[in-house]
């Protein structure tokens, strides 16, 4: 058979499954996937038509199946079974209890489909994969609230919230609007209209106190959760500017990025790095006294000023409790 007549039909068999996966798909959204033309798209659609299957397309809205129509069983391929084992090991650290649990019951039925060697080989990894989390994602009174918020977002109704902000001594009861989820710096968020705050707000998962499904409905019809993280940030912030030595500059790869991390060049022995923060007084000054001894303050002043009251604090710190000891 042709190679070429051979990647087609994997192709237009690809996108029989692509289809099934959702409601409506965009013809655009398939040539994105395939890394092919629209025109080659129609074609492909028109050859599943042809031979029987059942899809309805509407212009500019896209296309799906049938209501009754479905495929028989898929079959994985190995490398696809191999990656159901790294995928329900982040599950069981990185979800709340209650969705991990809807994850691996759903593990056994993808695990009872499959056949001979892809079953033998995700037997053989299981034991063999491993991942260590110790950072809190959720608090323990809140142990679904993943899923919860899950079932906000699809149904479209408001969920109360008893949140503990980060600067705050008190905790706020808040009437939200899910619009999304996303992990970002090693914690889970959720992007919601704030009734509270009349405003679109992002909430950390680990500091919803409580958490209830309510049958109120949402109030208004909200985006995508990328556009809200692209302008929801209006908060006032300063430039700093450091230099790290370059082999310190290595361990901090990861960490810069939660406190504003702009852009990087190399100076001679040393990494300049610059930063747009709203935080100069706790977060990026604390951070930077983790490696202050191999970096340097380019700008602020102000920078300065907090560091030196930060290490300040913690020689009399030291010094009294020398006293005490002795």
């Amino acid at each position: 058979m042709n190679p070429d007549n051979l990647n087609r039909f994997d192709r237009i068999v690809a996108i029989l499954i692509h289809l099934q996966s959702g409601r409506v798909v965009k013809a655009q959204e398939l040539a994105d996937r395939f890394q092919v033309s629209l025109r080659t798209v129609y074609r492909d659609i028109r050859s599943l038509e042809a031979s029987g299957v059942p899809i309805s397309g509407e212009a500019g809205v896209g296309y799906s199946l049938m209501e009754e129509y479905r495929l028989p069983p898929v079959m994985f391929t190995q490398e696809e079974a191999s990656s159901f084992v790294a995928a329900e090991k982040l599950m069981q650290k990185f979800s709340d209890k209650s969705l991990g649990a809807y994850h691996e019951s759903a593990m056994y039925k993808v695990k009872a489909a499959l056949k001979g060697k892809a079953k033998d080989r995700v037997a053989a990894l299981e034991t063999q994969i491993w991942v260590n989390f110790g950072q809190e994602l959720f608090n323990q009174n809140t142990p679904d609230a993943l899923n919860i918020l899950l079932d906000s977002i699809a149904e479209k109704k408001q969920v109360m919230l008893q949140y503990q902000s980060l600067y705050s001594d008190a905790s706020t009861n808040r009437f939200i609007e899910p619009v999304g989820l996303f992990n970002e710096n090693n914690y889970w968020y959720v992007m919601a209209f704030c009734h509270l705050r009349a405003a679109y707000r992002q909430f950390r998962t680990d500091r919803i106190l409580e958490i209830k499904r309510t049958s109120v409905p949402f109030t208004k019809e909200h985006g995508n959760i990328e556009h809200y993280r692209q302008t929801d940030d209006s908060t006032l912030k300063t430039k700093v500017v450091i230099r790290v030595d370059k082999e310190t500059a290595r361990y901090i790869q990861t960490g810069r990025k939660y406190y504003g991390f702009v852009s990087e060049k190399i100076m001679g022995d040393k990494i300049e790095m610059t930063f747009m923060t709203a935080d100069i007084q706790h977060g990026l000054p604390r951070w930077y006294l983790m490696f202050g001894d191999c970096a340097e303050i380019i700008e602020p002043e102000i920078l300065r000023e907090r560091v030196n009251e930060l290490l300040e604090k913690a020689r009399i710190n030291l010094q009294l409790k020398s006293e005490v000891l002795n």
